[in-house]
């Protein structure tokens, strides 16, 4: 007589894996040490996993929004040889894409800036920096994030003299808010007396990005406008704002393709190819290092496989008898497998996620900044990452298991029944 299956929800395979599981001799057995190093190592490799993929994308999204802050995502500027950060050749603001871009799907924003280089000079030390004046339709969104003290200028009335610098350029000339000092910018003409501006500080930003917190000090654009002799509807470039980063190549051609040919157009991968080449290696050692967790966790599962259905010749021996065929007893078995997998993942989870979100509340581990951009590490946590790195170890485990199982094949009844 054959071996007659459950019908109902639950099938006969997955009631005698779940009984397998409860049984007391199951966590008391040879087995029980080798099960619980495998699910140990299961939970390590996803915190590893959760950890590597949270704080490299998180690295990228971090220095990306910095870049941009300073930068825009585009930029639109004259056709010109002028391979230098200093605005030369002025632009009108009368154009199609200004203030609204709306010949291009995806841009959130464009704004208007002018740079200018100058020195601080104080009675004692002098600083180097770039000027960068921003008008009325300056998004400070980035910068009321980096704001540590004071705070952000403002430039919808009439011409001030505010201006927000860095910590770092503070630090360095024992500068805070409220104070004054002397910045002197030369002339484009040959004339030996330098424009004189006495600016007070209203804010201290600090972005962690000290390539642009050395040299950038904000301004009011309408300074650069009169010492560059430019008038009131000439500024020194655009910086266009998009939605989707990963669209930022596509978008640059576009953009490029809508604005006049006196002008060109610039997307910060191509002003800053080093940084988003060296960003670029960390998809690939994630992807190595996930790679590793999973055989590794793998691995372990079927050492854990092996020895259970080592533990159970008899009982497969049994249902071999009883007319089971061995597609069902292996399924037994991946059962048995997918429940410590599943604890596995569950426990980490749950110390991978407090670990990560530890670190993004409390940023107990820092960075240094002249490396890394950042004074600590980020952290990105995308409940779709999540989702896809447990269910694909989940997946991928078993799919391994596959092959082992393949031995239950290889048990023959009357032998198994003997089997001690």
């Amino acid at each position: 007589m054959g071996f007659v299956k459950q019908k109902g929800p639950l099938n006969l395979e997955f009631f005698i894996a779940k009984r397998i599981i409860k049984s007391k001799d199951y966590k008391s057995s040879v087995s029980a040490p080798i099960i619980k190093i495998a699910i140990a190592a299961i939970a390590i490799g996803l915190v590893m996993m959760l950890v590597a993929i949270a704080t490299g994308v998180g690295l990228q999204h971090k220095i990306r929004e910095k870049i941009a802050a300073f930068n825009g995502h585009i930029r639109i500027y004259n056709y010109d040889n002028n391979e230098s950060e200093v605005s030369v050749y002025p632009v009108s603001l009368d154009q199609d894409f200004y203030p609204e871009f709306q010949n291009v799907d995806g841009v959130t924003h464009i704004q208007a800036v002018a740079t200018k280089a100058g020195i601080i000079r104080l009675e004692d030390t002098f600083e180097g920096i770039i000027a960068k004046g921003v008008g009325k339709d300056y998004d400070w969104t980035y910068f009321g994030e980096y704001l540590v003290k004071g705070r952000l200028p403002d430039y919808t009335g009439k011409l001030n003299n505010e201006v927000l610098i860095s910590r770092y350029l503070a630090d360095r000339l024992h500068l805070d808010t409220d104070d004054t000092f002397y910045t002197f910018f030369l002339k484009d003409d040959e004339s030996t007396v330098p424009n004189q501006r006495i600016f007070k500080i209203t804010g201290i930003y600090d972005s962690g990005f000290q390539e642009f917190d050395a040299k950038f000090v904000l301004t009011d654009i309408r300074h650069i406008q009169r010492m560059n002799g430019w008038s009131a509807d000439e500024v020194g470039n655009f910086e266009v704002f998009i939605s989707d980063f990963d669209a930022i190549e596509e978008k640059g051609n576009e953009i490029y393709g809508k604005t006049l040919s006196t002008l060109d157009s610039e997307t910060i991968l191509e002003e800053y190819p080093s940084i988003f080449d060296w960003l670029g290696l960390f998809d690939f050692n994630i992807a190595i290092i996930i790679g590793i967790l999973i055989i590794v966790g793998g691995f372990n599962m079927i050492t854990a496989l092996l020895v259970l259905i080592l533990e159970r010749t008899r009982m497969i021996g049994i249902l071999k008898a009883l007319g089971s065929n061995d597609w069902m007893i292996r399924k037994i078995f991946l059962y048995n497998a997918a429940y410590l997998i599943a604890i596995g993942l569950f426990w980490g989870n749950l110390l991978g996620l407090g670990l990560l979100l530890l670190q993004k509340y409390s940023g107990i581990v820092a960075l240094d900044p002249e490396t890394y951009y950042v004074t600590e590490v980020p952290v990105y946590i995308a409940p779709l990452y999540l989702i896809l790195l447990n269910l694909g170890t989940l997946l991928l485990c078993l799919a391994m298991l596959l092959i082992p199982s393949y031995i239950i094949t290889r048990i023959v009844p009357a032998k198994a029944m003997r089997f001690d």
